[in-house]
């Protein structure tokens, strides 16, 4: 997630709705969903951001089965997408751990802080999945 994307968030320009993700009182993350497409084409796109300091901690996991789990049994979706950079390893591995499947890659999909076009990953998760 971009720092853009995380002020339009703070700011109300974006239609995803975010959670704060808190470990012993502290903010250490945000996770977000929006639900896109209307009728038999609707599903739930979720994203999450947490501080470097807690990277590799379980933490993004446990906060994306949460989410997705949320998702499917309170809000009735049948499929939950996720889109993270296609360098992102160790965000892959923690949303497989938690039942996502790769679908493909989305080239030039987002541009990095310096500019330049990178490559995503498109990944979901059909509920009776999780």
């Amino acid at each position: 997630m971009t720092r853009e994307h995380l002020l339009d968030k703070a700011e109300g320009r974006d239609d995803a709705t975010a959670f704060a993700i808190e470990l012993e009182g502290e903010v250490v993350g945000l996770a977000q969903f929006s639900e896109p497409g209307e009728g038999e084409f609707k599903h739930a796109g979720i994203d999450l951001f947490l501080t470097s300091s807690r990277h590799g901690q379980g933490l993004g996991r446990d906060a994306v089965r949460t989410l997705a789990r949320w998702l499917i049994d309170e809000r009735g979706h049948h499929r939950v997408i996720i889109d993270p950079a296609l360098a992102n390893e160790p965000a892959i591995r923690a949303y497989e751990a938690v039942g996502f499947k790769r679908v493909g890659v989305l080239r030039r999909y987002w541009r990095d802080p310096d500019g330049v076009w990178q490559d995503g990953l498109l990944l979901d998760l059909l509920a009776d999945e999780l």
